[in-house]
């Protein structure tokens, strides 16, 4: 894939965090963290075809992270820390959970996971 194309990729992540955070202004707690898991999986599938050339197939954001993490190991603290973990396996459920299962987020957890996006997911993934 070219870097053109892999650019299509990264402008699509962003427009997720942009969508997350206009749903989360007013209210749509489900929709908006689906919006941060699509945002944080684009964006680790981006850094993936830039460095490799190719990205995973998968939806698992800890699969992703244990792939990248072989070319960029700051990356691994996001799985082998037990609060960013907590975190990330909490938007890789908003995958399942917001297009199949009858559970409502709730307010706090949408906004800790934007927090958890912003704050810490974010910087390391796009300075790769």
């Amino acid at each position: 894939m070219s870097l053109e194309e892999a650019n299509i990729i990264r402008k699509r992540a962003e427009t997720f965090l942009r969508n997350a955070e206009r749903l989360i202004s007013v209210g749509e707690w489900d929709l908006a963290t689906f919006n941060l898991e699509q945002y944080c999986q684009l964006m680790l599938k981006y850094r993936l075809l830039v460095t490799r050339g190719s990205c995973s197939r998968s939806h698992s954001l800890r699969t992703i992270i244990r792939i990248l993490s072989q070319d960029a190991p700051e990356l691994i603290s996001l799985i082998e820390d037990t609060d960013k973990l907590h975190n990330v396996a909490r938007l890789e459920e908003a995958y399942i959970v917001a297009r199949y299962l009858p559970y409502m987020f709730e307010e706090r957890e949408v906004k800790d996971l934007h927090r958890f996006v912003l704050e810490v997911f974010k910087h390391p993934v796009e300075r790769l």
